[in-house]
């Protein structure tokens, strides 16, 4: 029924959902704040640094949206279940959750400590499987919702010194696939967002590194790599009434590195 509403209106509006972010204290969680509230969502603002959070809060009440801040180490499942509870509290309800929150330390694989391992999977992969655990009864009950997981492209592109973390980010991947499945006959649609090479606070030895930088830029069509708000529609798209039958799918933003090279270019930039 469209009750007179315009189509597009009706698909991608998130007027009235609640939506929590991890990670949103910068970087593509920041960029993802601003995008949901002027898609006119509440936004829970999680992260772990106080100033930071009330920062991106200060950015989403600048669109003219409500920002709730929400702060949480997620070291603990019972922290991760604290956050659910503490979000749907004092947004009222959870309709989406986006699992952004990551981290990473680069070592080889014969240097990584016991707590280098633990420190990188705690982040990446447990806290979204308790998160989304934890968020799937307010959602049933209130007869759907959404959890947008991100990965990386090392899903598909393997890179050294990143071993952990590549790990990590191949599990949130399949996990999205489970998630689907066992959660669809509850309205949960579950999909997974694979960047390729952007600019983010993470990023950032990388991109100053000139070095890896030109590797990096020989390798990617685009010759770039992507800002935040390049993943905005996306995350948008699988967060709205409009991917209500897109459920299980790992979709990759990655200016065209896993599509191939050229003969000719690669190697100019």
């Amino acid at each position: 029924m469209s009750n007179g509403t315009p189509l597009l209106q009706r698909l991608f509006s998130l007027e009235g959902k609640a939506v929590l972010i991890t990670g949103a204290s910068g970087g593509i969680g920041g960029a993802f704040a601003t995008a949901f509230a002027e898609a006119g969502a509440v936004v829970g603002v999680h992260g772990r640094d106080e100033a930071r959070i009330m920062a991106t809060c200060r950015e989403v009440e600048a669109v003219g949206g409500r920002a709730v801040p929400l702060v949480a180490d997620l070291g603990s499942v019972p922290a991760c279940r604290a956050l659910i509870h503490e979000a749907c509290e004092k947004m009222g309800r959870l309709d989406v959750l986006i699992n952004n929150a990551a981290t990473n330390r680069r070592k080889p694989i014969e240097a990584v400590s016991e707590d280098d391992y633990e420190f990188v999977v705690t982040t990446n992969q447990r806290a979204p499987y308790f998160l989304s655990q934890a968020a799937h009864a307010p959602m049933k009950a209130a007869g759907g919702g959404k959890i947008v997981h991100i990965a990386s492209i090392n899903v598909f592109y393997a890179l050294d010194t990143v071993s952990v973390y590549g790990m990590t980010k191949g599990a949130i991947a399949q996990l999205t696939k489970i998630q689907a499945v066992e959660w669809a006959p509850d309205n949960i649609q579950v999909n997974c967002i694979t960047p390729g090479y952007v600019r983010t606070p993470l990023s950032k030895p990388i991109w100053d590194d000139p070095r890896k930088a030109s590797w990096l830029r020989a390798r990617i069509p685009q010759r770039r790599p992507a800002e935040p708000d390049e993943l905005v529609g996306l995350a948008l798209l699988l967060s709205s009434p409009a991917s209500s039958y897109i459920t299980g799918q790992n979709i990759v933003v990655d200016g065209g590195v896993l599509a191939g090279g050229s003969w000719d270019r690669d190697g100019d930039y």
